[in-house]
């Protein structure tokens, strides 16, 4: 049993957790085995994020302190907080993903930046894109019009040399 003390403790550091993070997400995880929690742990430690199995109660005074409007006791079964990673899409990434793999996982809600997400908002960031495809597509965009204008150019000039290259032979015939 936690002590009062223990207890402020857990929600402080969540609350820190909190703060640091730009998403979290809240997942059920009644019914998975050790090996499928530890299997998640392992793959989310792997992009630097943490999940962190809290008591509802303390869960509740920690969002409350930053005044997430979230209740988590009505939420229902064993609840973890997924938080961390470089972007806002990761996290909730890999735990849709994994959740896909392993029917017992399941996503209840999200905090994005300190405002609630509902489960279905949550499963919807985790198909966003990440940070480095739509760099990628913004990188694709700005070089296809460039492209473009390059092959249309040099087009051009190579029908202006065939066009003078039938004239010559026309004099030379």
């Amino acid at each position: 049993m936690l002590t009062r003390e223990q207890k402020k403790e857990l929600a402080k550091q969540f609350i820190e957790n909190l703060i640091n993070s730009k998403t979290t997400v809240i997942v059920d995880f009644k019914g998975m085995s050790v090996a499928d929690i530890n299997a998640l742990r392992r793959e989310l430690r792997e992009h630097g994020i943490n999940m962190k199995v809290l008591k509802k109660t303390v869960a509740q005074v920690a969002l409350d302190d930053q005044k997430i409007d979230l209740n988590v006791r009505e939420m229902e079964g064993q609840l973890a907080f997924v938080y961390g990673g470089e972007d806002e899409v990761s996290a909730p990434k890999i735990i849709n993903k994994f959740a896909k793999d392993n029917e017992n996982l399941k996503i209840l809600a999200g905090i994005l930046e300190k405002k609630p997400l509902t489960q279905s908002e949550t499963v919807a960031l985790a198909k966003l894109p990440s940070k480095e495809e739509l760099l990628a597509k913004v990188v694709g965009s700005l070089k296809s019009p460039v492209s473009g204008l390059v092959n249309t150019l040099s087009g051009n000039l190579r029908n202006l040399v065939y066009v003078l290259q039938a004239i010559k032979d026309k004099k030379e015939a």
